[in-house]
């Protein structure tokens, strides 16, 4: 553990009755969602499993709790400084009504929603996909540090990096010199940051996942960060669970304190402060487009039939949409250098550790598959793709035309 950070045992409402006055930059408060449910989650190595309750009498028990704490918050924050209140949707009417509350509404700044992707539900309901953030100061003169991402490619950069002006209507036009050209606006440093982040969900197998339930990834809290405080600020986390603010706060150079009632999350938060790391998330390194490595040319063959494509696979092209007895039922097209021998062994490798009853193939070549039919496992059938089916219709076609005797032996001369 850094000399800059200290995570103290006990129940936050009573520490920070020791926390001087205004001395605090920044409140990060990811408390109990009023799930009324014990959450218990095993370490990775099935050593040991962590457990907290968030069971609550009544709404107005809950509220209480929230209260207090809230108005300790208060006193303990700068005038400069900010909080970010982190709930879900079992709590957030209750929480926003309290902040405005203790806070002000006037210091509302953000509602911030953090969306990410997770597991298939099987709730009579739409599926959870996110969680919210209330972001209050204490005055209008807060921390704000601007943070940029990059443009869209829908974005016309070129448009954007040109000087505007309000005409006698009240419209924005490109600003113009005397020879009727742009005036260029200097570079822009990106998009600013909206109030929606697409944060991907700590992954089961991220080495920074300690087995603590409700466990936030280090990036969440790392944008948080940049965003109200500055380096060496003091950041506060009341319910600090495994630590992740902390570990964010000591990573990015700012002074840290965090408080959990729970011996369990003390002990985990000081052995990751032992040597902070972070899991860095590809999918915002590279972009969810980079992970989409289905062939385009090989799907386009599929067209006119209901599919789902499947990306990263080597053996499998698309699910057809309607199962055979709640089995998935795989296609994959032959590509222009296998046979069929292959692309089938490829396809039931893929195939076979689902169970899937049956395995198209597409094939795009003649070769004299059907040699091949006592070699090719049971469950995959072939099929013709459009070209071989085409050019079997053709070669049928002439075929018969010179059975009939219909068919010149050279075409008319011009």
């Amino acid at each position: 553990m850094t000399a800059n950070t200290e995570v103290l045992l006990g129940d936050c409402l009573e520490v920070m009755g020791q926390i001087e006055t205004g001395s605090v930059n920044l409140v990060y408060l990811d408390p109990p969602f009023f799930t009324q449910k014990s959450h218990k989650l095993v370490t990775r190595d099935r050593q040991r499993e962590f457990s907290f309750d968030d069971v609550w009498a009544s709404h107005t028990e809950y509220a209480h709790f929230i209260f207090e704490r809230l108005q300790e918050i208060k006193r303990v924050l700068h005038p400069t400084g900010a909080i970010f209140f982190h709930c879900d949707r079992n709590a957030s009417h209750i929480v926003r009504i309290l902040l405005d509350e203790v806070f002000g509404a006037e210091n509302f700044r953000s509602e911030i929603i953090w969306h990410y992707r997770r597991w298939s539900n099987a709730q009579k309901n739409l599926l959870p996909a996110h969680q919210t953030i209330y972001f209050y100061t204490l005055s209008d003169g807060y921390t704000f540090n601007p943070q940029f991402g990059e443009y869209s490619a829908s974005t016309n950069v070129d448009q954007i990096w040109q000087r505007r002006r309000r005409d006698e209507n009240g419209k924005s036009v490109y600003e113009l010199d005397e020879n009727g050209e742009a005036i260029p606006n200097g570079v822009k440093k990106g998009v600013p940051l909206s109030d929606v982040w697409d944060i991907p969900y700590l992954n089961p197998k991220a080495a920074e996942r300690t087995g603590y339930p409700t466990q936030k990834p280090v990036l969440l809290l790392e944008q948080i960060i940049k965003i109200a405080s500055n380096e060496n600020d003091l950041v506060l986390d009341p319910f600090c669970g495994s630590g992740t603010t902390l570990v964010a706060a000591t990573l990015l150079g700012r002074r840290a304190l965090g408080i959990d009632i729970s011996e369990d999350a003390v002990a985990i938060a000081r052995r990751r402060l032992v040597a902070p790391t972070k899991t860095e998330s590809n999918l915002l390194l590279l972009g969810r487009d980079a992970y989409k490595s289905a062939d385009e040319e090989a799907l386009a063959l599929l067209q006119g039939l209901a599919f789902v494509p499947v990306q990263r696979n080597r053996g499998i092209d698309a699910f057809v949409t309607s199962d055979i007895n709640g089995y998935l039922v795989p296609i994959r097209v032959q590509r222009p250098e296998e046979s069929i021998p292959e692309a089938a062994l490829h396809l039931y490798r893929s195939a076979s550790t689902k169970n899937a009853p049956l395995m198209i193939l597409v094939a795009l070549r003649e070769g004299g598959y059907f040699a091949f039919a006592n070699e090719l496992p049971p469950e995959v059938v072939v099929v013709d793709g459009p070209a071989l089916s085409i050019n079997k219709v053709i070669a049928e076609f002439l075929r018969r035309r010179e059975a009939d005797g219909m068919l010149q032996a050279h075409p008319p001369s011009a």
